[in-house]
């Protein structure tokens, strides 16, 4: 498998002083409320202008749409708090979350507030309003078209067949301007997609992505859609060739028993920053009160880092949640099985 960005696995042991902060300090709060994550998931808006079947956050937009109230980062306020998250030693966003990150009308500012911060950042995006986004220093872009023709991606993202033709073109003008960024289509496998596959890659091919993916659907637990529950993305053979990208592990790791009885990434290694402000320190507990450390709009990200909540949360994570209440093959998945190797070691270790 050509896969040279390591999509299916993690980059946790690039990051060994954090890694030695973690396990130094995992079961100390005094050592542990400064351990900064590395990585945040930013949602810029709460909105999004599909309705994909497989959505794991659509109990967040519709909690949205309930309200009638789209909520969005200021970018203004938000050019302080990355400012501060940079010297904090957060090494880099992704702009995805619950809506689509390109809605924000502001999304080039943001970006830019992130790389003045010494942040890198990244995408995932339906690619609609791709054009808009400006890709100077940005290192990477993963756009998802959930369909290898416009006939299963109108299907899948529950919108009109010219979106695809509208995604494509603007792939394609990305591939031309991107500079230093890396461009990745993506596919979740589906029972309404499983046919197009071939047609995905080699849509892929002729537009010049740097790389296409193939990965499985996870069922979130909070989600309002069940359909997936119960299909197995095994049972669809791909055979990996040229750019594609099949990810195997999480197709393995979507059914297969957690391999861990702890998470060792929560609330150390990521967190996940709504658009309304709240911050979390898992994707798949969004609006569980448990993983909300608290707001960016009214607080410094330190005061909400080192806060009682997350404190809260730091016993709960270690002492009382379940693993079983997790969401399988999440994505902190790989690092979890790296650190529960670390800290329980394996047979023989001493012999290298």
């Amino acid at each position: 498998m050509n896969d040279q960005f390591r999509i299916d696995s993690h980059k946790l042991m690039y990051h060994p002083h954090r890694v030695v902060q973690l396990l130094d300090g995992k079961d100390d709060w005094g050592k542990a409320k400064s351990i900064y994550p590395i990585y945040v998931e930013i949602s810029p808006v709460g909105g999004c202008n599909h309705k994909c079947l497989m959505c794991g956050v659509d109990y967040v937009i519709m909690g949205n749409l309930e309200k009638g109230i789209i909520p969005q980062l200021n970018a203004d306020v938000y050019a302080e708090r990355f400012e501060e998250m940079g010297a904090l030693g957060i090494k880099s966003f992704m702009f995805a979350g619950a809506g689509e990150p390109l809605l924000h009308r502001r999304i080039n500012d943001l970006v830019s507030a992130a790389h003045t911060a010494g942040i890198d950042t990244s995408f995932t995006t339906n690619g609609v309003l791709l054009d808009r986004l400006n890709l100077s220093g940005v290192s990477w872009v993963k756009v998802s078209i959930n369909g290898g023709n416009k006939e299963s991606y109108a299907r899948v993202h529950q919108t009109k067949e010219s979106d695809f033709d509208r995604v494509v073109a603007n792939v394609r003008d990305a591939v031309k301007r991107k500079g230093g960024c890396t461009i990745g289509i993506q596919l979740v496998l589906l029972p309404e997609n499983k046919d197009s596959v071939d047609d995905f890659r080699a849509l892929g091919e002729e537009i010049g992505a740097d790389y296409v993916v193939v990965k499985p659907f996870s069922q979130h637990k909070f989600s309002i859609n069940r359909q997936y529950e119960n299909f197995d993305p095994r049972a669809i053979k791909i055979a990996d060739s040229g750019k594609l990208v099949v990810r195997k592990e999480a197709m393995e790791a979507v059914t297969a028993p957690i391999p861990y009885t702890k998470c060792q990434s929560t609330p150390f290694l990521w967190a996940y920053l709504e658009a309304d402000g709240d911050l979390y320190g898992c994707s798949a507990y969004l609006l569980d009160d448990r993983f909300n450390y608290g707001n960016l709009n009214t607080h410094t990200f330190k005061e909400v880092w080192q806060g009682e909540k997350r404190k809260a949360n730091w016993d709960y994570v270690r002492n009382h949640l379940d693993i079983h209440e997790c969401r399988q093959s999440c994505r902190m998945n790989e690092d979890n099985i790296y650190m529960n190797d670390l800290i329980h070691g394996v047979p023989h270790q001493n012999f290298i």
